[in-house]
């Protein structure tokens, strides 16, 4: 039976990959900050119908120490990792980029960019050593080259993601590792985290500007992640771009925004 473990899962779009990775019968292991929020996390798991096991984990990305015992405790339980997506991320205030604090600058690039380059490098040696295992890492919103005010940090580290994986993928081609990297391109979603930046530190009031845009390109968490498990299930090959929101997806929404109308801030 093959495990994914899946960092920044105790809610949001990881929360549901594992719902679904759970379906699919793979034993799942869940990280986040919050051993409360993890709990909860693994009951709501539960409830969903599978034969694997599902396992939490605290892990704190910034440090490495917790990524090598993520991993630690994942090959305990289960022996392999077949599957690692880093998916941890926090979101910026909604401010320029010369508005933004030196500690709000670097905690956006610290865990957007660096988690998941340590969280790869990491999980690639032992993989390495299994000869065989996946690695995925989540773009966002600039790893097009898009830009918008308030989300240039983010987009930085989104873009820098992209060239990464990339990378990544190229070097364990090269070096003919056994180990397939690829990139999971989920698009727009409504979740807490376009409300609140910096882990929840500080919220956001979304302008009008970027409603209109969420409005039209979003999608709820569970839609998404049942497309990007199913994607990575039936992958096989290196450098490979699992993309909910493709380009010509996003242009046939903005052409039909007059008629298909939707709001996902009504409530706010």
């Amino acid at each position: 039976m093959k495990t994914v473990v899946i960092t920044g899962s105790a809610r949001g779009l990881g929360l549901e990959m594992a719902k679904v990775f759970r379906k699919n019968n793979l034993n799942v292991v869940i990280s986040d900050l919050s051993e409360e929020n993890l709990k909860k996390a693994k009951e709501e798991l539960l409830t969903v119908e599978g034969k694997g096991e599902v396992f939490y984990q605290v892990c704190n990305v910034l440090k490495v120490t917790d990524i090598k015992r993520l991993i630690k405790v994942s090959q305990k339980m289960f022996q392999n990792i077949d599957i690692w997506i880093n998916n941890a991320g926090v979101n910026q205030p909604e401010r320029a980029i010369w508005e933004l604090l030196e500690d709000e600058i670097n905690l956006v690039l610290d865990v957007d960019l660096k988690g998941a380059i340590f969280g790869s490098k990491l999980v690639m040696k032992e993989m390495i050593k299994q000869k065989s295992g996946a690695i995925y890492n989540v773009e966002g919103y600039g790893s097009n080259d898009a830009k918008m005010l308030g989300l240039s940090i983010y987009g930085t580290s989104k873009r820098a993601i992209t060239y990464f994986t990339e990378a990544l993928a190229n070097e364990s081609a090269e070096r003919n590792t056994g180990v397939i990297v690829g990139k999971l391109s989920p698009g727009i979603m409504i979740t807490d985290f376009i409300k609140n930046a910096l882990g929840n530190k500080e919220k956001i009031n979304l302008s009008e500007k970027t409603k209109k845009v969420y409005n039209i390109l979003g999608d709820y968490p569970d839609v998404v992640a049942n497309f990007l498990v199913n994607g990575i299930l039936t992958n096989q090959k290196n450098n490979a771009k699992i993309e909910w929101l493709t380009t010509r997806k996003a242009a046939w929404r903005f052409m039909t925004s007059s008629f298909n109308k939707r709001d996902f801030f009504k409530e706010d």
